[in-house]
């Protein structure tokens, strides 16, 4: 079951920081949910580009545990 939801959290940290490093690309002045951060855009595109990569990868891993256990096929 923590696969599960480490699986489900792992996928909307991708689908917000994705959208939010999209739109930044698009509108400079779109500061997002990131927008507290201090450095200005270059700061908040690496800031939404490792929130994109920690969503992957906490996505992979949570299936390849859960695929382990006999959760996936």
């Amino acid at each position: 079951m923590k696969y599960d939801i480490l699986q489900i959290l792992g996928a909307v940290l991708m689908c917000f920081s994705a959208q939010g490093g999209i739109r930044i690309l698009l509108d400079h002045d779109y500061t997002g949910f990131l927008g507290w951060l201090p450095g200005g855009f270059p700061t908040l595109l690496a800031a939404y580009v490792i929130a994109l990569t920690l969503g992957v990868l906490l996505t992979g891993w949570s299936h390849t545990q859960a695929k382990a256990l006999g959760r996936r096929s």
